[in-house]
């Protein structure tokens, strides 16, 4: 328990945070920009406000492929292609499920062409006027079925958007357009190794020379005046030093415009710490020097005075390579677990204690060979600032949650309500559920107090909690998610009630193409856009 979160710094003082998106002006642009971040498989979300240009998603420049490099380049590729072609022919051994593209990309996973700005038709209900705005969510989504191995982590990314104004929804599928994505369309069949599944899980049959995940940098994006997505290219923050990659999780303060963030290295120090300024600048790395070995963090924790890393048992050792092996593996050595999601976090007792609520994955193994099977619960961990070590840590209910989130104004700060989707084996999310975590105790293991269960051959996804015009409760707002039916073969935007007792679906709209099952997604309302514009 103590190695669990072994690594906490103190941070900047007297700073609330309320969600994850930093707000930036530029004075010379008179632009407003507001940060969202993501790795290889989560793509960043940058809005931007602007009211003559209407809504953009900010994150960079993207380089120009040549005639003359794309030449060079189609010519390796195919001399890789043929190689991979005989490796996948008559080398590979049999494929496990786990990294199986003919299982992995099965059902609901299995990917969908792009869309343009359709209008569509509210089937239930009406939309309530809070989400008058856009919601995104992104998902892996390859370009190309692999022919070798492939992990529900690896992929282009793509974004499914819907726009809302006065009630009614236009709704698209794009790509992020990467340096990656290009290059493979362009070639016609991939050539970049995956970070997951090339080094073909953990006995090491296949191996590559690439970094995993949170391997680059945010990617900027535009949303149009019609509803469409366009990418325009990557975000380095104005950094002086290298800086090639960044956490899919940052934390973002409202009061002061400052990003937290971190990435983690395998070479000491094994993990730094930074802000990026409300200027958009990124400030220095802070080496956080505790860190012995290069542990896999995916989200981290912060709280007024803290940021709390997980220092888990997935480790990357690159070294393994030499003998054959693949660099990720499991330490048999620290506690068991892994903290994959982290819901939030505040200090009680004067600061003595820091609180943190997380997602666990109890078997690190299984996430490895089997992550269809993988099983998450959802966790309440209290940390001795002064021992520095795990006190007390209970589950929060028996049921496996995954994708927990909360109302964005409570992030860093004491809340009393999270929302997160129920997963059923194999890898299917059934439901949403409403915790009160007030109730949490060594004594309560089940804080639900409001469900919703989709109906049979239905598939939802991470549910994102909006708040209610004016809302003057924590619990006012509404829950939205994507969910496909495999019966009727529909896909639909879902807005339920987040105070109900039983989370009542208050709007649907029927969407004009399906929706994978993916990752995260993010809602930036149209009335907060046009705040930003009158202020500037």
């Amino acid at each position: 328990m103590e190695a669990l979160f072994s690594s906490f710094l103190p941070r900047f003082p007297d700073c609330n945070l309320s969600s994850a998106v930093r707000i930036e002006k530029n004075p010379q642009t008179n632009i407003i920009a507001i940060y969202s971040f993501t790795n290889f498989h989560e793509p960043v979300m940058n809005l931007i406000s602007n009211s003559a240009e209407g809504i953009k998603f900010k994150t960079m420049h993207m380089h120009t492929i040549s005639m003359n490099k794309t030449d060079k380049q189609s010519l390796l590729a195919n001399m890789f292609k043929s190689v991979d072609d005989f490796v996948c022919n008559h080398l590979d051994l049999p494929l496990r499920p786990s990294i199986d593209p003919k299982h992995v990309l099965s059902g609901n996973f299995s990917p969908v062409d792009e869309l343009p700005p359709t209008p569509c038709e509210v089937v239930q209900g009406s939309l309530p006027s809070c989400l008058d705005g856009v919601y995104l969510r992104n998902g892996p989504n390859p370009q190309f079925i692999p022919r070798g191995p492939y992990h529900l982590f690896d992929g282009d990314g793509m974004l499914h958007m819907i726009k809302i104004s006065k009630g009614k929804a236009t709704f698209c599928s794009r790509y992020v357009k990467t340096y990656k994505y290009m290059v493979e369309r362009d070639l016609g069949h991939p050539v970049f190794p995956s970070g997951f599944s090339s080094f073909n899980g953990l006995d090491g049959t296949r191996g590559s020379k690439r970094c995993t995940c949170e391997s680059d940098l945010p990617y900027e994006i535009q949303v149009t005046s019609d509803g469409d997505i366009i990418t325009i290219g990557r975000h380095d923050f104005h950094s002086s030093e290298p800086f090639l990659s960044v956490t899919a999780h940052p934390k973002i303060d409202p009061d002061t415009g400052e990003t937290l963030a971190f990435r983690f290295h395998v070479v000491p120090p094994r993990l730094t710490f930074f802000r990026i300024g409300s200027d958009g600048r990124k400030g220095p790395d802070v080496p956080v020097f505790s860190m012995k070995s290069t542990a896999l963090i995916h989200d981290f924790a912060v709280t007024k005075n803290y940021a709390i890393f997980n220092d888990g048992q997935m480790v990357i050792s690159p070294l393994e390579l030499l003998r054959g092996r693949p660099p990720m593996r499991v330490d048999p050595v620290k506690c068991r677990g892994w903290a994959l999601s982290t819901v939030n976090a505040w200090e009680e007792d004067d600061g003595e204690t820091i609180v943190v609520v997380a997602s666990n994955l109890s078997s690190v193994e299984q996430a490895l060979e089997r992550l269809d099977l993988a099983q998450l619960t959802l966790e309440e961990i209290r940390i001795s600032v002064k021992a520095k070590k795990v006190i007390t840590r209970h589950p929060l209910s028996s049921k496996v949650l995954d994708m927990p989130v909360i109302n964005p104004a409570y992030a860093g700060k004491k809340n009393r309500y999270a929302y997160a989707a129920v997963v059923a084996t194999p890898m299917m999310i059934v439901g949403v559920v409403k915790l009160d975590l007030s109730l949490s105790s060594d004594d309560c293991c089940d804080c639900v107090v409001a469900s919703r269960m989709y109906e049979a051959g239905c598939t939802g996804n991470e549910p994102f909690f909006v708040p209610n015009d004016a809302a003057a409760d924590e619990d006012d707002g509404f829950l939205v998610t994507y969910v496909h039916d495999e019966i009727s073969k529909e896909s639909k935007f879902l807005i339920m009630d987040a105070k109900s007792p039983t989370l009542d679906i208050v709007a649907a709209v029927k969407l004009p193409g399906r929706v994978p099952t993916g990752f995260h997604g993010l809602f930036v309302s149209q009335s907060h856009l046009e705040k930003l514009c009158r202020d500037d």
